[in-house]
């Protein structure tokens, strides 16, 4: 896996707690009028939606939370990739469900494989999501926007936040027309991290890495100051032992681990077993003279409960707090 690449349920889902605030996931009219077209900046390229998107393809799963807050999933007509049930609440889960799956095929670095003319044959008026073999330049050239996360455009350095969760729906709000709606929304995030906030535990001093293994033993990735992983230790009230360094993920070896010996792993994985996800890390030698190891603070977390900034990356943190909450 490339490394600029890398990647127990909440009590109360963001997305339930969003789709309440929105008055329900129905579907509304897209729209077509005042307003359009809109320009947004998006990996520093400038995207213009002429209307409101009605046939949007999804190549990536990152834009699934934003899309049901907004009540527009529904304009959805094709997704690619891998969509991981424990993402999702009830209610999106049967939107994903009517959305025809074109392949979950990936290479074995885990990137998607999907053609250009599978693409194209589906009419969109949207594409959601970069793939290596699918680029923005690809699908402009045939009048087809893209626009992707901004946590995952190529060489960003911009140090991610809970803010930019904000300012995304925001964006998407104009893309697709429901400004209104994303303003409540953003209103609901916040109560909702407010609230998490007040039950974490941020007197405790405690240290935290937030690690990819490789699953079988092999490289170790960790992330820094420039990764969503780094204000979500935050926000837990954890220290980032790997904070100091300002890159988003990079390899690091289980002796750099041992010199920074956190307290707390937390451990990120795409799919499969999170028992193997562990063994991937525990299994290396001298990891067993790790603190979190020795103490059993060690969590497995799928990799959209942290990155890109998303309403996931606030059920992740609530994941985080309750795990290693003091009175836990």
């Amino acid at each position: 896996m490339k490394a600029n690449r890398l990647a127990v349920t909440a009590a109360t889902s963001v997305l339930a707690l969003l789709v309440a605030a929105c008055g329900g996931s129905a579907e509304e009219p897209a729209a077509t009028g005042p307003g359009f077209p809109v320009t947004v900046t998006n990996c520093g390229v400038e995207v213009t939606i002429d209307a409101a998107p009605e046939r949007v393809v999804l190549l990536k799963s990152a834009a699934v939370p934003y899309l049901h807050a907004l009540g527009v999933l529904g304009r959805v007509t094709a997704r690619a990739g891998q969509y991981p049930r424990e993402y999702y609440d009830a209610a999106t889960l049967a939107e994903l469900d009517r959305i025809p799956l074109l392949t979950d095929k990936t290479d074995t670095s885990g990137h998607l494989q999907i053609s250009k003319e599978v693409v194209i044959s589906q009419e969109p008026d949207l594409v959601l999501g970069e793939v290596d073999n699918l680029s923005r330049d690809a699908l402009s050239a045939v009048d087809v926007p893209l626009l992707e996360e901004p946590a995952m455009c190529p060489d960003t350095t911009a140090t991610p936040s809970f803010d930019d969760i904000h300012r995304q729906l925001e964006t998407y709000g104009r893309v697709f027309g429901r400004e209104a709606e994303a303003t409540t929304a953003v209103d609901a995030l916040k109560q909702r991290m407010t609230a998490i906030q007040a039950t974490a535990d941020t007197a405790s001093g405690r240290t935290a890495a937030v690690l990819y293994p490789t699953v079988g033993g092999g490289t170790t990735y960790a992330y820094g100051s420039v990764s969503m992983a780094h204000p979500q230790l935050q926000a837990a009230g954890f220290r980032n032992v790997f904070g100091d360094t300002p890159e988003r993920v990079f390899e690091v070896t289980v002796e750099e681990l041992l010199g920074r010996n956190p307290h707390v792993l937390i451990l990120l994985h795409s799919d499969g077993d999170p028992a193997a996800v562990e063994q991937g890390l525990t299994g290396l030698p001298g990891a067993e003279q790790l603190n979190a190891v020795r103490n059993g603070a060690v969590m497995t977390q799928l990799f959209n409960f942290t990155e890109p900034p998303s309403p996931l990356s606030i059920d992740g943190l609530e994941r985080i707090v309750q795990r290693f909450r003091a009175d836990s």
